[in-house]
């Protein structure tokens, strides 16, 4: 017997995935390969090799790097988003989730390459990019729109402060958080002056007596 036909029979079939759950694997594959490369450097050969499936399969499937890039971006704000509602409905306070989520350790790991901090961070960089800039500053705007949401709610149960325009807000938080990458290259003394910018917006932002917890890293 042919020793090599005989290994080819004992080798399993690829197993055909259906339409929904292929596309979602190559975005969970894409997902990974943008947040640690960015948009620029990010291959769609390397999404394809995380799968083990040719780059024709990856193209069929979303016709380019920029429409692939763009569903990536989506499926990442929506799931940040909706873990942020997700957390206030099951009745955690919006000044503490603020300052979980604002704590600069958090925001720290958020932003290391392979993140989704990362991602959204590149997505920034790109709103003047050919073919993926209208992703990218519909991705920002969404995470404007679920934060101004955040403090709705937080303003609805005295959380957060009544006299607060949560849409300006909003915008307060997503540049904290978008400015991180140059603070980071040009900030002496990093960690405290981080903690006290922290500890100023959340001041701002809630309500006295609030839920909101101490800042680490303050200075």
């Amino acid at each position: 017997m042919n020793p090599s036909r005989s290994a080819a029979r004992e080798q399993k079939p690829r197993v055909r995935l259906p339409a929904e759950q292929r596309r979602e694997s190559i975005l969970v594959a894409a997902t990974e390969v943008f947040a640690e490369s960015g948009y620029r450097r990010g291959k769609v050969s390397a999404v394809a090799a995380r799968l083990g499936v040719s780059e024709p399969v990856v193209f069929q499937n979303f016709g380019s790097k920029a429409a692939l890039y763009s569903a990536v971006l989506d499926r990442a704000v929506t799931e940040v988003c909706g873990t942020l509602a997700a957390a206030v409905d099951r009745g955690v306070a919006v000044s503490r989730l603020l300052t979980e989520f604002l704590d600069p350790a958090h925001v720290e790991r958020f932003h290391a390459p392979g993140s989704l901090g990362f991602l959204f961070a590149d997505a920034s960089s790109l709103t003047a990019e050919p073919g993926v800039g209208d992703a990218a500053r519909h991705a920002l705007q969404r995470f404007a729109e679920a934060f101004a949401d955040l403090l709705r709610r937080g303003q609805g149960s005295g959380d957060i402060r009544t006299d607060l325009d949560p849409v300006a807000g909003a915008w307060w938080l997503l540049s904290m958080l978008s400015t991180r990458t140059f603070r980071a290259a040009v900030m002496p003394d990093r960690d405290a002056v981080e903690g006290r910018l922290t500890s100023m917006t959340l001041g701002a932002l809630t309500a006295p007596g609030s839920a909101q917890g101490p800042a680490r890293g303050r200075g």
